[in-house]
């Protein structure tokens, strides 16, 4: 067993008036991870965490743009690129922007997400989907475009920070230990859509059935066991682990065995892209682009790797207080 030092257990519940928005979790064991589906989930242990308090839901527009007014805060989609992170790149290139999803018109190469992945010049938490979207309606939608010293900012801004992959992992939980998903182990129980998922062809035909082709308001969807909402689909969320996979070979242990230590950043970039080599973060909870026949990962053992330097359309997070 792991023992992670995330706050107090013996801290009450009942001072919740103190955060308000936040929910709190209690310490336990339980295990984490995943041996049924992707290599980067195994293996699965069991790992004890403190109590610690977390967001009910992910920060919202409305919530990041109090925080940008009071602040002045700049993101880093609305700065230029730095030149020394794009080597070789033309002046006129390192413009402010983001990454955003536009679907494709059939059937692409799914080994290749540059089918449906864009840097948008123009594209930050104002204008999700480039320059010309905008934030009407989408108030109580969650905030998207931000990079990982984004979330940061806000979680400092407001007293907290954010939570570890372990944290994040028996928080959507819900207290169903081993569970599938944060509700239980049946997808869509009685058929009920239990998060906002891609369904259809991914990337180029999207049903809607669950009402949402983009984001959806936090809390369109019921929340787990311990009240949390969004915490599968909608959009992935920030975590503090550096990303690293945690596969294990033949007659090899597990190359990072202790969560607690969150990866390394000098291991955490993508080799296939060794000329910019970006450090990654885990991000948690899938997305509303997620689908089972390319990114069945609207479940709490899921993970991915996410490059800190930028945000994306369907990237967003939470922030966590641990009780010293």
């Amino acid at each position: 067993m792991v023992t992670t030092n995330a706050g107090s257990a013996a801290a009450s519940p009942g001072i919740a008036s103190l955060r308000p928005g936040m929910v709190w979790i209690p310490g336990g064991a339980f295990r984490m991870g995943s041996e049924d589906f992707y290599p980067e989930e195994r293996p699965m242990w069991e790992v004890r965490v403190d109590g610690f308090w977390i967001d009910r839901h992910p920060v919202t527009n409305r919530q990041f743009a109090r925080f940008v007014a009071a602040t002045g805060y700049v993101t880093v989609a609305e700065q230029p690129l730095d030149p020394a992170f794009y080597p070789g790149a033309p002046a006129e290139n390192l413009v402010a922007g983001s990454m955003v999803f536009t679907p494709t018109s059939g059937p692409v190469d799914l080994r290749n997400a540059a089918n449906w992945w864009a840097w948008t010049p123009g594209a930050d938490w104002r204008h999700p989907r480039g320059p010309g979207s905008a934030l009407d309606g989408l108030d109580e939608h969650p905030v998207v475009q931000v990079a990982l010293a984004d979330a940061e900012a806000y979680c400092a801004w407001i007293g907290a920070v954010l939570p570890t992959e372990v944290e994040w992992e028996l928080a959507a939980r819900g207290g169903l230990d081993g569970a599938v998903f944060a509700w239980g182990s049946e997808e869509r129980p009685d058929g009920q859509f239990m998060a906002n998922t891609w369904q259809g062809h991914f990337p180029w035909y999207n049903t809607e059935e669950d009402g949402f082709a983009y984001t959806s308001p936090v809390g369109s969807y019921p929340g787990n066991g311990y009240g949390l909402l969004d915490v599968a689909g909608n959009v992935w969320e920030w975590t503090t682990d550096w990303y690293t996979a945690r596969r294990i070979g033949a007659g090899q242990a597990c190359c990072t065995p202790d969560p607690r230590d969150g990866g390394e950043r000098e291991t955490s970039g993508n080799p296939q892209h060794a000329r910019f080599r970006f450090p990654r973060k885990v991000v948690k909870g899938g997305s509303h682009l997620c689908a089972p026949s390319y990114c069945y990962r609207y479940r709490p053992a899921a993970r991915q790797p996410q490059d800190i330097n930028t945000g994306m359309s369907h990237l967003g997070f939470r922030c966590v207080v641990r009780i010293q």
